[in-house]
């Protein structure tokens, strides 16, 4: 249940208020009362407060100077204010209460029905923004407790899924039937890609609920790393040619696994998802005293409509039927390590019919 709306009423006449009070009093909304501008402020503060009605003649500090204070205030900038005086309709007036901050002026004597429309408008806008607020609050809760849920059922998987694997290593060892053998190898390769699925999925558990993912930095050398990841590639994939090109220094302070997971993540997407004809091109540029690139270009571009939102996770919805084989989170982990690592990773696509993926990471967390 949504709390009561406050309304402040501020004037130095108590008759007044009451009177006020009178005319605004329903069960759902709160009356909060002040008789001059610093208990006003003093209210405001310490509530919540949906409007505010002003008198404009009060000693000491009258309203258009409570105005401005409520204005100049991040706390209670937001909080419409309307003035109410007895004053005559003149423009000069008018345009210092507006210039002060209010929304409206009401004029004594007051006609009940007037304040009251008025006094509606604005709690109706407050309770939507409550109710909108509330549902935000709910809808942060459940995808918080879905992705707990995501990485406690990913990490769960990991020990059944490696007794799978196990089996199907020993079937295909210990078997001399050919049919065994062939059901076992499809049995490990299927694991092993279920395998980084899971491990997608906990690299994006732990992005969200931790505020980003973790890297160990050691003293790393990224051609080997990258060159490892390669040699995979490259066996996975024999019909397919990776050119290499390595310029400088290659030695740095990085999390070794998780640079070799983007190379392995950019290379494998350029693989699937690059022209089938084409080779494949990986650059290290270590000349760089404080940092290195890394970058993978294969033939082929991605349409402008995808590159906004290239690095969101499960973007693999967007990609043509067939092409997907994985989450959809392999750039957003890849975007996420290079994050950590306080790096930066960008795109080039359309120029020749090539598209690069460039990753700049220095060498030390300095």
């Amino acid at each position: 249940m949504l709390p009561r709306i406050k309304c402040l009423l501020v004037d130095d006449l108590e008759e007044n208020l009451l009177a006020l009070g009178a005319l605004l009093q329903r069960d759902d909304v709160e009356l909060l009362t002040a008789r001059s501008g610093s208990e006003a402020l003093e209210l405001l503060l310490t509530n919540d407060v949906a409007l505010a009605f002003l008198d404009v003649q009060m000693p000491d500090m009258d309203g258009f100077e409570l105005a401005e204070l409520v204005r100049g205030s991040e706390r209670t900038r937001h909080v419409p204010l309307i003035f109410v005086t007895a004053g005559a309709r003149e423009r000069q007036r008018l345009f210092k209460g507006y210039e002060s901050g209010a929304v409206d002026f009401i004029y004594k004597p007051i006609e009940s029905h007037i304040l009251q429309n008025k006094a509606d408008v604005f709690f109706q806008l407050y309770r939507q923004r409550q109710q909108l607020a509330h549902e935000l609050q709910e809808r942060t809760e459940t995808l918080r407790l879905n992705e707990m849920f995501s990485a406690l059922l990913a990490h769960d998987l990991r020990n059944p899924l490696s007794a799978i694997l196990a089996s199907a290593q020993l079937l295909r060892r210990r078997s001399e039937d050919p049919h065994a053998q062939e059901a076992a190898a499809r049995i490990l390769s299927s694991g092993k890609r279920m395998g980084r699925m899971i491990e997608d999925m906990l690299d994006l558990a732990r992005a969200r609920l931790a505020g980003g993912i973790i890297v160990k930095r050691e003293p790393a050398d990224c051609r080997t790393l990258v060159e490892r990841v390669i040699r995979e590639h490259q066996a996975a994939a024999p019909e397919r040619m990776i050119r290499t090109d390595y310029r400088g220094d290659f030695e740095g302070q990085w999390d070794g696994e998780r640079i070799a997971q983007v190379a392995s993540n950019l290379i494998g997407n350029a693989l699937k998802h690059g022209d089938a004809g084409g080779d494949v091109h990986v650059q290290l540029d270590g000349a760089e005293a404080d940092s290195i690139v890394f970058s993978v270009t294969n033939d082929g571009t991605i349409a402008a409509e995808l590159l906004d939102h290239l690095f969101d996770p499960f973007r693999g919805g967007q990609r043509p039927a067939g092409r997907s084989e994985g989450l959809g989170l392999g750039l957003y982990i890849v975007y996420q390590i290079v994050k950590a690592h306080r790096g930066e990773v960008t795109v080039e696509t359309g120029p020749e019919s090539k598209t690069t993926f460039r990753v700049a990471i220095p060498r030390s967390a300095d």
